[in-house]
């Protein structure tokens, strides 16, 4: 049925881009109703987010090193884009490299993420985006710890922390 459509819009060269399906989804971590597939909005995404973190989802900034809020954060609980809200990073794989932002060995779900090559500033590197919404993460190299051996190398910017509730000792 969606190749008919894309067919017929062709035709008519009407530009497809412009419609997107709407699936509402639930968060599993926040409980935030999310959107998925719809095209966001710069100017609400601006008003959502500090300039900061603006400039790092949305124009591919990075923060200094070792100012972000989450680089040192070790508290047990799941790191969620800022933009989107969806679940990227658990805390079972963050870990201190030392470079000045977190770092993680495995993201939660290889789906949720987006890798591209990324030639820009003279360096080749593998930029990492939230495959939801595309908002900048950072960055991941092949100098993590093992058994991945990898290091997304992530702006705190670019996330949210959900702590996981604690249970009750009692």
């Amino acid at each position: 049925m969606l190749k008919i459509v894309l067919r017929n819009l062709q035709r008519t060269r009407t530009d497809y881009r412009c419609l997107i399906s709407r699936t509402i989804k639930q968060n599993l971590h926040t409980g935030a109703v999310v959107m998925a597939n719809e095209k966001i909005d710069k100017e609400e995404i601006r008003k959502k987010l500090t300039p900061l973190q603006y400039h790092v989802t949305q124009e591919k900034g990075t923060e200094r090193p070792f100012t972000g809020s989450y680089n040192k954060v070790y508290d047990a609980g799941t790191y969620v884009c800022i933009v989107c809200e969806v679940s990227l990073f658990s805390s079972d794989t963050k870990y201190d490299s030392g470079c000045g932002w977190p770092a993680f060995n495995d993201v939660l779900d290889q789906g949720k993420v987006k890798l591209t090559p990324d030639t820009s500033g003279g360096r080749i590197r593998t930029e990492v985006t939230c495959a939801e919404c595309g908002a900048h993460l950072g960055h991941v190299f092949g100098d993590g710890p093992p058994p991945t051996r990898k290091r997304f190398c992530i702006n705190s910017a670019s996330l949210n922390f959900i702590p996981h509730e604690k249970k009750d000792e009692s």
